[in-house]
């Protein structure tokens, strides 16, 4: 069963960076396609960044973290980033790393075949 996980969560004030790693282990991480997704309390997860697989040419961003957020992979590690810049109180969310093969529509979480548990982080006004 291929298993995912998140890390570098945590607490940061208003225009600070975090930045998010999630390790991919068994299956054949180069072939998936892997995103980010967040879940505020009382919201639907939400789109956040998808990159493509193999040598990740395609990347998909939501409107809002646009020019903010850069998200990389590295193959030979099995590990997707999330970079996240000048971070705001609306950022405040779970962050759920995501990874499927066939993703006719990358903004839907349904799509994706396999999730992380989850990393926390919280943006102070």
């Amino acid at each position: 069963q291929v298993q995912l996980a998140e890390s570098g969560g945590g607490l940061v004030q208003a225009g600070g960076s975090l930045r998010l790693s999630c390790v991919v282990s068994r299956g054949t991480f180069s072939s998936y396609m892997m995103g980010w997704f967040r879940q505020a309390p009382g919201k639907e997860r939400e789109f956040v960044a998808t990159k493509s697989a193999w040598n990740g040419g395609n990347t998909y961003y939501a409107d809002s973290v646009k020019g903010r957020f850069t998200i990389s992979r590295d193959n030979a590690k099995n590990t997707v980033f999330l970079q996240m810049n000048s971070l705001e109180p609306e950022d405040t969310a779970v962050y759920y790393c995501a990874a499927g093969t066939r993703i006719p529509s990358v903004r839907r979480a349904s799509d994706y075949d396999y999730w992380g548990q989850g990393t926390q982080v919280t943006v102070s006004s």
